[in-house]
């Protein structure tokens, strides 16, 4: 599988908190753990995207009524 590489900066307290988990054996290493993360914060982006959209249509539906 290619993957890109994504620069970014972190606080030096969420780099701690990395090297920790990492540490503890959560994740085999600091990249895992920040594209486990960013899949993570995509679930919930697409799922809050999905909800709104879901909303809008029973709103819709419930004015088409009236």
């Amino acid at each position: 599988m290619s993957m890109d590489t994504v620069p970014a900066k972190l606080t030096p307290r969420l780099v701690a908190e990395v090297d920790e988990m990492v540490r503890e054996g959560w994740y085999a290493n600091r990249s895992e753990l920040i594209r486990d993360a960013v899949r993570e914060a995509v679930r919930r982006a697409r799922a809050q995207r999905l909800e709104a959209a879901i909303k809008r249509d029973v709103e819709w539906g419930l004015r088409g009524k009236s």
